[in-house]
């Protein structure tokens, strides 16, 4: 399986000297939408022109716009969660100000979006929950010998560390989260009923890996460059790295398992 990296696109012809390499994806998702209005904008002049048509139904004009903004994005190499948001992006604000909602509802859905994904349009990290057959997996991945400590990188709500140590009880199992809401319920969970793992709060970034033999992450392809020069920087030498669905750029897995969920999941661990 290989993934195209993102980060070496370049936008080119029209702005042949602009890199999106470094360009946060909120400023990506900006421009997709500026070219598709000038986009839409045209379609719209040449419909009244020669349609004989005085005007476009805001929606649908809402819905064309949308989809020449997810097509730019896409052209521009976003990650391929952000074209749906480009996608619905107008399209959802025209639909709401038809509804004539008040201003405190989007402020309740900004706040609870804040709550379940954090800073993710700063980390390019979205909320990924391991299936069972993941959870499975991982397990069979682990080591042999008892006493092993494992660290799920952006361990969200707590599942796959709570099956894990029902498992194999003879792990040492710890979480690293920082989306609030996931970190309070995972943390209610460690601390509930029979349990021996735990969840801390924080960026995984600055944490130290050197303690821990195996390391778990599902973020996204956006950071897996960057997470194999920090494991190779801080983990011993015999330790495992385990990714689900995302590959290091130009480093070959040691083991590869293709899954059967609902996600098509397909686990990479490299032995450092």
């Amino acid at each position: 399986m290989q993934l195209q990296n993102h980060n070496k696109l370049v936008i080119p012809r029209v702005f042949p000297s602009v890199s999106i390499s470094m360009m946060p994806p909120v400023l990506t998702a900006l421009i997709s939408q500026i070219v598709a209005l000038m986009g839409s904008s045209i379609v719209t002049v040449l419909i009244s022109q020669f349609a004989m048509e005085s005007s476009l139904d805001p929606l649908w004009w809402g819905l064309m716009q949308g989809i020449f903004s997810a097509a730019v994005g896409h052209y521009l190499g976003m990650a391929r969660w952000w074209l749906p948001i480009n996608l619905m992006f107008v399209p959802a604000i025209l639909l709401v100000l038809a509804l004539d909602l008040s201003p405190l509802w989007f402020l309740g859905a900004f706040l609870l979006l804040l709550l379940i994904y954090g800073k993710v349009y700063q980390t390019q990290v979205p909320l990924y929950l391991s299936s069972g057959e993941a959870i499975e997996a991982v397990a069979s991945l682990l080591p042999k010998d008892p006493g092993f400590s494992f660290v799920d990188l952006g361990s969200g709500c707590g599942g796959l560390l709570q099956q894990l140590n029902k498992a194999r009880p003879d792990g040492i199992y710890h979480g690293i989260e920082a989306a609030p809401l996931p970190f309070i319920l995972s943390k209610f969970r460690s601390l509930i009923g029979v349990s021996d793992w735990r969840v801390s709060w924080g960026d995984f970034w600055q944490m130290d890996l050197s303690q821990h033999d195996v390391v778990y992450a599902y973020l996204s392809p956006v950071p897996m460059a960057l997470l194999w020069r920090k494991v190779r920087e801080e983990m011993r030498p015999g330790s495992i790295l385990i990714s689900n669905s995302f590959v290091v750029p130009g480093i070959e897995p040691e083991v590869t398992l293709k899954l059967g969920d609902f996600s098509g999941s397909t686990l990479y661990l490299w032995r450092l």
